[in-house]
């Protein structure tokens, strides 16, 4: 058993376990309880009646929360010809092709936390899956991150847009935000995220869907929120 610092010890005892809080009220005492001395990250954890087993009861994609992360994201774009000069007016952060392929292969290089590619780089880029693919960067069609809309694509990113990916126990963790935001606009994105969870539901996915919520801060315990209630 991992043993807890007294201040997350204090956080516990704030809590009641028996209660499934309303998703405002979650929040707010998220934010009370919160040990940390930094602004924490906020992350939300949804369990989902699902079977990640099956192809067909995948459930991966992306969404842009109306608030942002809070965390600026460094963004690569493996492009070439028009397309060089597209991503730098969107703001990427680094454009290359070939160049970015041979930097990473060779030297190890990953500074930045989301990678986008035009569909005809695919074929470069795709010699970096066992570099990227276990570090969740691979560039992938389902994220909107392989495509010719550069502009969209790294807008997108730099506006807040996060991917979620349920994990093998059925579970999908994401952040939300952070520690410093208002109630409000946690509640806001929080929301776009169930929302847009629902809507993916896979038709494969029988009995219940939403199984269980909870938010944490980054060094905080989870506090669990009432599932019916913030899909009313």
């Amino acid at each position: 058993m991992p043993k807890h610092g007294k201040k997350y010890t204090d956080a516990v005892k704030q809590l009641d376990p028996s209660v499934t809080y309303e998703a405002a009220e979650a929040l707010e005492l998220l934010k009370k309880i919160a040990p940390g001395k930094f602004d924490e990250t906020v992350e939300v954890a949804v369990r989902l009646g699902v079977d990640p087993r099956h192809a067909d009861q995948q459930v991966r994609g992306a969404v842009v929360l109306p608030h942002g992360t809070g965390k600026t994201r460094t963004v690569l774009v493996f492009a070439k010809g028009d397309k060089v000069k597209e991503a730098e007016d969107a703001g990427a952060d680094y454009v290359g092709a070939e160049d970015m392929v041979a930097k990473i292969q060779q030297e190890g290089w990953l500074g930045f936390d989301v990678a986008i590619a035009t569909p005809d780089m695919m074929g470069n880029v795709g010699k970096l899956g066992r570099i990227l693919g276990p570090r969740g960067l691979m560039p992938n069609p389902k994220t909107g991150t392989v495509t010719f809309d550069i502009t969209r694509a790294v807008q997108e990113v730099k506006a807040g847009k996060i991917e979620y990916r349920v994990d093998k126990a059925g579970n999908i963790h994401a952040p939300i935000g952070k520690v410093s935001f208002g109630t409000e606009k946690l509640l806001e994105n929080l929301r776009t995220l169930i929302d847009t969870l629902m809507r993916v539901r896979p038709a494969a996915a029988k009995g219940q869907y939403l199984k269980g919520i909870s938010v944490s801060s980054t060094m905080g315990p989870g506090v669990k929120i009432n599932t019916q209630k913030i899909t009313a």
